[in-house]
């Protein structure tokens, strides 16, 4: 089974400009595993709260998340990215994201 990955908003490529080349390649890496695997490791993703989960990637002892969503069983709605600099993933950060989910929906519908 193969996922189809799209974007929402212009917020992951705002993210994505803002990083460095090898970041952008882990991040990348880290899709093509959401991409084309059925299961993924907790290492790499994490449900959040009602249907939000963020994929996890990790480079030179820097953390960066992106929210994302399943819709459609199989389409993933890449939303916001951040760089993690705290224990627990900011409650900003996703509240951010679940405005961002909102908003898509409310699109979809019209």
């Amino acid at each position: 089974m193969e996922r189809k990955i799209k974007t929402y908003g212009g917020y992951f490529e705002a993210f994505m400009n803002t990083l460095p080349n090898k970041v952008q390649d882990k991040i990348q890496y880290a899709l093509l595993l959401l991409r084309a695997q059925n299961i993924i490791s907790k290492k790499f993703v994490k449900l959040i709260n009602d249907g939000l989960y963020e994929l996890r990637t990790e480079y030179a002892g820097n953390i960066y998340r992106v929210f994302f969503i399943f819709d459609e069983g199989n389409i993933v709605v890449l939303f916001n990215g951040f760089q993690k600099k705290t224990q627990k993933t900011p409650q900003k950060e996703i509240d951010k994201a679940f405005k961002i989910k909102k908003e898509y929906y409310e699109d979809k519908q019209s």
